[in-house]
């Protein structure tokens, strides 16, 4: 126990606070099992699988709490508007992900994964540029059935749009897409060589 407690004095990230609690679940459910009758084997990490599915409905959840807010570049908050970086911070923030301001370092963090709406998953941060080979310029949060929720300085406000939209003038290239919450069973990182 000394050995535990030592190590909850640093804070975990998300990701290893729920590591840590979905090990500590097997390992008290394996000593249940001991002497007791045999019961299906359940699949390793089912724990950690649901809370990381609950953890992304809420990420989406609350990012569809902002549709409607105003569009101000610089903005943060709610209350004074949201640009596109602002928005994925203030949305992955308030579920202990800590992220960078810009859009263009928000597209460095967690891990690439394939440009392909069947792999992604919801809480995914999607990039958008305004050519395929220009630096990242967008972001928005990925809420499942093929569209995304961003802060638009065309709209003028946080909406929800689909991923692949008609090629426009006003309308970025998706570029990639970023997950930051890594290590589960159905993550699909893309290839070194990909990215």
């Amino acid at each position: 126990m000394l050995l535990i407690r030592s190590s909850l004095r640093r804070p975990f990230s998300v990701g290893q606070r729920l590591v840590f609690l979905a090990g500590v679940g097997a390992l008290l459910f394996g000593a249940a099992r001991v002497g007791g009758a045999q019961e299906p084997e359940a699949k390793p990490f089912t724990a950690y699988s649901n809370s990381a599915r609950t953890l992304r409905d809420s990420l989406v959840a609350l990012a569809r709490a902002q549709i409607g807010t105003p569009y101000k570049r610089g903005g943060e908050t709610p209350g004074r508007g949201f640009d596109c970086s602002g928005l994925v911070q203030y949305v992955m923030e308030a579920l202990s992900f800590e992220l960078p301001r810009t859009a263009r370092l928000q597209a460095r963090s967690g891990v690439a994964v394939q440009r392909d709406t069947s792999q992604l998953l919801p809480g995914d941060l999607l990039t958008f540029a305004k050519t395929k080979k220009s630096a990242v310029s967008h972001v928005g949060i990925y809420v499942g059935d093929g569209r995304f929720v961003h802060a638009s300085s065309v709209a003028g406000r946080v909406i929800e749009s689909p991923v692949q939209r008609p090629v426009s003038p006003l309308i970025k290239s998706w570029r990639g897409a970023r997950r930051l919450l890594v290590g589960e069973p159905d993550s699909v990182a893309v290839p070194a060589k990909e990215r």
